[in-house]
């Protein structure tokens, strides 16, 4: 065999493998632009996944906000439905008490005067009527109250006040006012439910509606967008009252 075949054998042998190389490199680099673009699919599921869990969070806790604001409706009607109940029995109670109280006799009419009028005299003005007398303490104070049970609040309004101004200083004259805060706070009238409020700290600081007084103040700032002065409120009641309901309320507000 010549040098010359030899040579070219070499070069054929050498030149194979470098082909095979080549083809091995187009392979891998199919297979890293493959896998390149499914990185880039799953990176965009990923975003897709992250914006959906941020939608489902957000969607969840505006549901958990409403579930904690129908959840402290229906705890303050349950509060007005027992208060209801109670002073109805005891309207009831009232009301029987005075039927079992015997009827007074009718007083006898004054006799009229036998002398008439003098000559060139007009006779004098007749006596106004007496003013008719406010009905009992109790009685129109469970008027007002069942008036506010039905949701008549301006009548219930008017009702507590003609008790306040006829009996300012009787054992439910603090609760009279506090019901008045209550009817303005259910007509969504919350400036002047702070104001019914303020009133009863401050005529009747010793009135064990002071709890619930300051913590539906503090809920009606808080619709009022003062959460600042809420805070405040909240904070009195739990010091002051940790064991009545309203400090228990008063804690959930804080610790939400």
């Amino acid at each position: 065999m010549t040098p010359r075949f030899v040579l070219a054998g070499l070069l054929l042998a050498l030149a194979a493998p470098a082909w095979a190389v080549n083809k091995d490199i187009e392979r891998l680099q199919i297979q890293i632009a493959a896998l390149q673009g499914q990185i880039a699919d799953l990176q965009r599921t990923a975003e897709d996944n992250q914006r959906e869990i941020k939608r489902l969070g957000d969607t969840l806790a505006e549901q958990n906000a409403f579930l904690r604001r129908a959840l402290q409706d229906r705890r303050l009607q349950d509060e007005a439905l027992q208060t209801a109940l109670k002073e109805f029995g005891e309207r009831m109670a009232e009301l029987e008490e005075r039927l079992q109280q015997p009827v007074p006799a009718p007083s006898a009419a004054p006799a009229p005067s036998a002398a008439g009028p003098e000559a060139g005299d007009g006779g004098s003005a007749p006596a106004p009527a007496p003013a008719a007398p406010p009905p009992p303490p109790r009685e129109l104070y469970s008027q007002a109250y069942a008036d506010y049970a039905r949701g008549n609040y301006d009548l219930a309004i008017q009702e507590y006040r003609e008790y306040l101004r006829n009996y300012p200083n009787t054992d439910l004259s603090d609760n009279a006012q506090y019901w008045i805060g209550e009817c303005y706070f259910s007509k969504q009238r919350y400036p002047e439910a702070v104001a019914a409020w303020d009133e009863l700290l401050r005529d009747y600081p010793a009135s064990d509606k002071i709890p619930d007084a300051r913590y539906k103040k503090g809920v009606t700032l808080e619709r009022l967008g003062r959460r600042r002065e809420a805070l405040v409120e909240y904070r009195n009641v739990v010091e002051r009252y940790p064991n009545s309901e309203a400090g228990r309320k008063a804690r959930e507000k804080l610790n939400p």
